[in-house]
């Protein structure tokens, strides 16, 4: 009797203690459980009883892409043709027309033709519009239409293209691109050699260790690394580049998440190809990620002097998680800290404005790199020279996303011939006409001072505080406008360097770009300058 009564007194005190340590776990998958029922009868109700067909595949991915919106913009649902592409985005090779493409509703725009791939050889330029592929018009098809491009090696492709208000027909011969991790390298002097890595894909490490030993046996004693524009990929890739600069055994990053396994202290694994050359990394703010782990460890352990622009500011590690049916989750599973401890994510996700707009960190705490330098985290790499052509504002980056500055080299492209780039100068007058094709686009846009009087006015605060306040609302809007047209002077360098940018890719393409910038670029200039003054390099890194 008594054994038997010592086990229905076990059973009890087990399930209590079950109860307390897991009752949080159980909440939530009782939760969880709930919302999948209640989601998944309310699907089946409405793709049974709906007045129209529907197309349950696409309700259900607009569904859950929907559902993750709320939470930071890394974090996505990958259908099968997502998984793919993000596969050859990280592998480096696909096969295809061998262009930069950019999708709208009814064309898809080529942005940039890579030289002597199929696009380029079927005479495509930047600024075409593709309005049909084969028999297939672009603006009748629902999904990404820039995939129909894409096709085995050898199959050909016809496109219906529009330029310049005229409509041309070509036939594209898809075929092997290799998309490299490092497009440029070349001796900026005599002793100077500039490296370009403008992705983390799986080559990135192999290559980049390839153009240095290559520039070191031309004479290179010292090393630009240019990461402008890098987006970011492989963390993998990430520590392996640090590991070209940086010797054997030191911390490059950590990561912090609330799953343990994804806690993770990475260091470097091989010896340094060089660990003793001067180097500057470039940066701005569109180095992203990957490019911030790079430029920040660098800078956390002295190796390098950071030039530019404060970068983007990404934190956050992502991982795809395999799902059913060759789908994936990929989704953010921790933050990264740079060697001096660090996070450089500048946007708060959990906290939200009026909007539903994420928040940016503003508070920033102070950290030490390796010989005792103060850095910060918070809002992305802050270079420990800054150069201003690279800083970035609200009206440069409507420019961009407007494509004032792409429509306008492309104009200037068919305006005006050139045959060397020795012979390119972007001058006053150039500008004049670019000032004045703004005007006749009719470009505005509104900046967060605009906005917060505008929502004033429609307050009713406003009702309250009379008339007269109203006329001075309007009247500061006026010359906010006003302002803005006068900023196209004020942020000159900035807008003049995108635009002289985009006008020496149309004709000597990315290649020519950077010949270009090793003549013309502020920060390449500033760097090679800092670079042949030893002592004034070593007292940055020494912090005196």
């Amino acid at each position: 009797m008594k054994k038997i009564h010592r086990k229905r007194l076990l059973i009890p005190v087990f399930a209590l203690v079950f109860m307390v340590v897991g009752s949080g776990f159980k909440s939530d998958f009782f939760e969880i459980a709930k919302q999948l029922e209640i989601f998944t009868t309310l699907f089946k109700e409405l793709n049974m009883n709906y007045v129209d067909e529907t197309n349950p595949a696409a309700l259900m991915d607009t569904a859950i892409k929907h559902m993750l919106e709320d939470l930071d913009p890394y974090t996505k649902f990958l259908n099968e043709q997502d998984v793919e592409a993000y596969r050859i985005n990280n592998a480096g090779e696909y096969s295809g027309i061998g262009a930069l493409v950019r999708s709208y509703e009814d064309k898809l725009l080529i942005v940039e033709p890579h030289q002597g791939y199929p696009a380029d050889k079927a005479g495509l330029k930047a600024g075409d519009e593709i309005v049909q592929i084969g028999d297939i018009k672009v603006a009748d098809f629902k999904d990404n239409a820039s995939e129909l491009l894409k096709g085995a090696n050898g199959t050909k492709v016809n496109v219906t293209y529009k330029r310049q208000g005229k409509t041309y027909t070509t036939a594209i011969e898809r075929g092997g691109i290799e998309v490299d991790a490092v497009p440029y390298y070349g001796m900026a002097n005599e002793t100077t050699g500039y490296i370009v890595l403008s992705k983390f894909n799986a080559k990135a490490s192999s290559q980049t260790k390839a153009a240095l030993l290559d520039l070191k046996g031309q004479g290179a004693e010292k090393i630009i690394l240019d990461l402008r524009g890098n987006p970011g990929g492989l963390l993998s890739e990430a520590i392996n580049v640090t590991n070209i600069f940086v010797p054997k055994g030191e911390v490059i990053v950590t990561t912090k998440g609330k799953v343990k396994k994804f806690n993770r202290e990475y260091r470097t694994k091989e010896n340094a190809v060089d660990a003793e050359i001067p180097l500057v990394v470039l940066v701005n703010g569109r180095s992203a990620s990957a490019s911030e782990i790079v430029s920040g460890s660098l800078q956390d352990l002295d190796r390098a002097v950071v030039m530019g622009a404060r970068s983007f500011g990404k934190g956050l590690v992502q991982r795809p998680l395999k799902l059913t049916y060759g789908t994936q989750l990929k989704v953010t599973i921790s933050r990264y800290y740079t060697s001096s401890g660090r996070c450089i994510q500048a946007m708060d996700y959990d906290h939200r404005d009026e909007n539903g707009k994420a928040v940016r960190n503003t508070k920033y705490n102070d950290f030490t790199t390796r010989n005792g330098r103060k850095v910060q985290d918070g809002g992305g790499v802050l270079p420990d020279i800054e150069v201003s052509a690279l800083k970035t504002n609200d009206l440069t980056k409507a420019l961009l996303e407007n494509n004032i500055i792409f429509d306008f080299a492309t104009r200037y492209h068919y305006a005006n011939s050139l045959e060397r780039l020795d012979d390119f100068s972007f001058g006053k007058e150039d500008f004049n006409a670019f000032k004045d094709y703004v005007k006749e686009r009719g470009f505005s846009f509104e900046t967060e001072a605009e906005a917060a009087l505008k929502k004033a006015m429609d307050s009713e605060a406003n009702d309250f505080l009379g008339k007269e306040v109203a006329q001075s609302y309007t009247d500061l809007l006026d010359k906010i406008e006003k302002g803005k047209v006068n900023a196209l002077d004020k942020f000159q360098g900035e807008i003049q360097k995108n635009l002289e940018d985009e006008i020496v890719k149309r004709y000597f393409y990315r290649k020519g770009l950077y010949d270009y910038y090793l003549n013309h670029d502020e920060a390449i200039m500033a760097a090679t300058e800092l670079l042949g003054n030893n002592g004034k390099y070593a007292g940055i890194l020494a912090g005196s």
